[in-house]
């Protein structure tokens, strides 16, 4: 592994503006806002006097542009890191990221399949890129009056992308992946909620594999704590998150024939079959995405969770992101844990700072955590990341992915909004150290913060451990202060439609309470969360 690269100095914390614009753009972001100034007292909070604009060369931190575009949620890039493609939960957008300083709309596309039966096709909450072709996923919950399916999209010229066909599915669609002419579905309300895999080139479904090929006794686990929430694909392995069950590694380099490879932190059949309440919503357990780095020797996996409140008491609380070493893909080995930051109140309800979607290189970890901000960390020793960027404003953006543009240059960070206004859209970064924004309100300390390796069942007093290390593993811990200097420690469903877990969304679908063979259930948990 590489020497650990040096810090730039960045004792100037740089806020921004919420995004604001004319016929759905914005101009660049300065310091001009409600929010803006550098943060001179090491409180996570601005100065207002500051005359600095931007990105500034003497080594302060903020972002680079925004544009506004209404229901933004996952974004992905193009290869030379000059296009962006949103989710934009009732279609899709192709971005301009060419002068991540003036980011642009090239093409929106609303209501897709208005014409259709049951269209227009609603709830698209993630889209994919391969080469020149565009995949658009959805509903993400079910229950949904939309047209269930992937709409295949030709963008070879992003200014005007073309719908080419739409391969439709007996089943809701939260997230994918793409790969090729392959297009890896999560298959949430079929038997064992299989991974599904899709020749998007000639509409025939490839293969499928669930929890049931790797142990029949998941068939006694309610369904609501294990959903495949979602899939990654790199390098011909698949990624498969299965929230409380955990992440499973599938060779697909045959995508007709998925193999296991091996399991990542695995929950127990015989612990989950009796669950007790909330528990697909608090930790432990929790697996929302995973992402192997190039090579395939190191996983990211990121975990979404809440507290909640019972007699009085917070359970719970936001997660954060394990590393883990695949090298051996049957043996997984824990290298270290990412913590959340801070909440104030880390319910559903409150400032949201779990964990959500992330991108992994070989060196570096870009992540989103809601309204806790973005973040970058120097990876190179995965036993021993290093937090070189953080950048948070809760009352300016409510990040639901970060991923890497250019090398070096920029990396991308779509917002869904916040419920005090901000609009949705997309943000671009720097692509180095430094830290900024106002941080004010994240202040005190997370709450409950799940910790990774093997867990036991979850319990209504399940609390995590506050030392250095998990108990009887070897991983590291780090805590949520900027490694750059001057940075300290300072859901019901929501509006836009999402909420605490696919887990729950599943758990409450009043017309489909039923075991995978039919009968009726009963042991599904939840209380009316819907999943992001």
């Amino acid at each position: 592994m590489r020497r650990r690269r040096v810090l730039r100095a960045a004792g100037a914390a740089l806020g921004t503006s919420v995004l604001a614009g004319i016929a759905g753009r914005s101009p660049p972001v300065s310091v001009a806002g409600a929010h803006s100034g550098v943060d001179s007292d090491d409180t996570g909070a601005a100065d207002h006097d500051s005359d600095d604009t931007g990105d500034s060369a003497d080594g302060a931190y903020g972002p680079l542009g925004s544009v506004e575009v209404a229901g933004t949620r996952e974004g992905v890039v193009s290869a030379d890191g000059r296009t962006a493609y949103l989710a934009l939960g009732d279609g899709y957008a192709t971005i301009d990221v060419s002068d991540p300083a003036e980011p642009t709309v090239l093409a929106e596309r609303r209501d897709p399949l208005a014409d259709r039966e049951s269209g227009p096709f609603r709830q698209v909450n993630d889209v994919k890129i391969s080469e020149d072709r565009l995949v658009a996923v959805g509903p993400a919950h079910p229950g949904q009056e939309s047209p269930h399916g992937v709409l295949v999209v030709d963008v070879s010229d992003p200014e005007e992308p073309e719908a080419v066909t739409f391969h439709r599915t007996g089943f809701p669609i939260h997230n994918c992946d793409l790969d090729g002419r392959h297009c890896y579905l999560t298959g949430n309300g079929e038997e064992g909620n299989p991974l599904v895999v899709v020749d998007v080139e000639d509409g025939s479904e490839a293969a499928r594999w669930s929890l049931f090929d790797a142990d029949e006794s998941w068939r006694d686990v309610p369904r609501a704590l294990r959903p495949i929430h979602d899939v990654t694909v790199r390098d011909g392995v698949a990624a498969a998150a299965y929230w409380d069950a955990g992440t499973y590694l599938l060779d697909v380099s045959d995508p007709s024939d998925p193999t296991l490879l091996g399991a990542v932190d695995p929950g127990n059949p015989a612990d989950l079959r009796d669950p007790p309440p909330r528990s697909g919503t608090v930790p432990p357990g929790n697996h929302h995405v995973a992402v192997l780095a190039p090579g395939g020797d190191t996983l990211a996996v990121g975990r979404e969770s809440w507290a909640v409140e019972r007699d009085g008491d917070l359970i719970g609380g936001p997660s954060g992101v394990d590393l883990y070493d695949v090298s051996d893909p049957g043996d997984p080995v824990h290298l270290s844990s990412i913590d959340p930051p801070p909440s104030p109140d880390p319910t559903f309800r409150g400032t949201w700072t779990t964990a959500h979607n992330l991108d992994l290189t070989d060196d570096t970890l870009y992540t989103s955590w809601y309204q806790g901000g973005v973040k970058r960390h120097d990876v190179s020793d995965p036993s021993d990341p290093v937090e070189e960027t953080w950048w948070a404003d809760p009352d300016a953006a409510r990040f639901w992915g970060a991923v890497l543009a250019v090398p070096g240059e920029f990396l991308l960070a779509p917002s869904m909004g916040t419920r005090a206004g901000a609009p949705a859209g997309l943000w671009t970064f720097p692509d180095r150290a430094g830290g900024g924004g106002d941080r004010s309100r994240l202040g005190g300390e997370a709450t409950g913060t799940a910790r990774a390796t093997t867990r036991p069942p979850a319990t209504e007093s399940t609390a995590a451990a506050t030392d250095d290390t998990e108990a009887g593993g070897t991983g590291t811990v780090t805590d949520s202060s900027a490694a750059a200097p001057g940075l300290g420690v300072a859901s019901a469903v929501a509006s836009v439609g999402v909420g605490a877990s696919v887990a729950a969304a599943f758990a409450v679908r009043r017309s489909d309470r039923r075991d995978d063979d039919g009968t009726a259930d009963g042991n599904e948990t939840g209380d009316g969360d819907a999943a992001t």
